[in-house]
């Protein structure tokens, strides 16, 4: 809370500056934020850096059933996504990113690029290293990432009450310790158990068809019931029959 606050800070100090010297800044330059800063308004037809780090945080509004591209090129699926986050956020829903959408992204993130309401140690109670899965150390964390912004969005759309991770990455010998199965998606960072709070399994089960998830497994599913699983693997395969999915 201390680092967003002095974010804030130092946000209003630059725009009084620019008030001052009579500077116009180019969309997102007004905020200089710890993890990422846009310099550029962005809408359908860019590319670039800029584009893959708003598609990461869009990753949980791709729409029923979708998965959103992380892939530098903002298309019509990027636009669709970025409607549904401006207008779950009260935004103006016209898929251009500017300084009102940057600045919510700033306010949902922290200085290490994760959204505010979940960890990396949250997604890896395995190592401190991430290394020993199925992919490099530096793909397992990205994968976690990618999957910590979804779950933002899943929060979000559940009224932001808080989602309970209780596995996330883990390494081939975390795996087997804990009876995985040797293909689990765990073992590629983008693996994550949720468990039942304020919200059932079956409720957040069905939530994840809108977040962007390929893989959903819950009760019903064998192992399943005392928890629901989300991943992104290759293919769609969701299956909770207790939950009608």
């Amino acid at each position: 809370m201390f680092r967003r606050a002095v974010r804030s800070f130092l946000a209003i100090v630059m725009l009084m500056t620019g008030a001052v010297v009579g500077t116009v800044a180019t969309a997102g330059t007004a905020h200089a934020d710890g993890c990422y800063t846009w310099t550029r308004t962005l809408s359908q037809g860019a590319s670039g850096a800029d584009v893959t780090q708003l598609q990461i945080r869009l990753g949980g509004y791709p729409g029923y059933g979708s998965v959103l591209a992380v892939d530098g090129s903002f298309g019509p699926a990027t636009t669709a996504a970025l409607k549904r986050f401006q207008s779950a956020y009260g935004l103006a829903a016209d898929g251009v990113a500017g300084t009102n959408t940057y600045n919510k992204l700033y306010a949902l993130q922290d200085d290490d690029c994760t959204p505010v309401h979940f960890s990396y140690s949250e997604l890896n109670r395995c190592n401190s290293t991430w290394s020993g899965g199925a992919v490099s150390a530096s793909a397992a964390k990205a994968n976690a990432l990618r999957t910590m912004w979804k779950l933002e969005a899943m929060r979000h759309a559940l009224g932001d009450q808080p989602i309970a991770v209780t596995s996330g990455f883990r390494s081939y010998a975390c795996n087997d310790a804990v009876g995985g199965a040797s293909s689990s998606r765990h073992l590629y960072g983008d693996g994550a158990d949720l468990g039942a709070g304020p919200h059932s399994l079956c409720t957040l089960a069905k939530q994840a068809r809108y977040h962007g998830f390929r893989g959903i497994l819950g009760p019903g599913y064998p192992g399943h019931n005392d928890h629901t699983h989300l991943d992104h693997r290759s293919s769609q395969y969701w299956s909770a029959p207790t939950c009608g999915i």
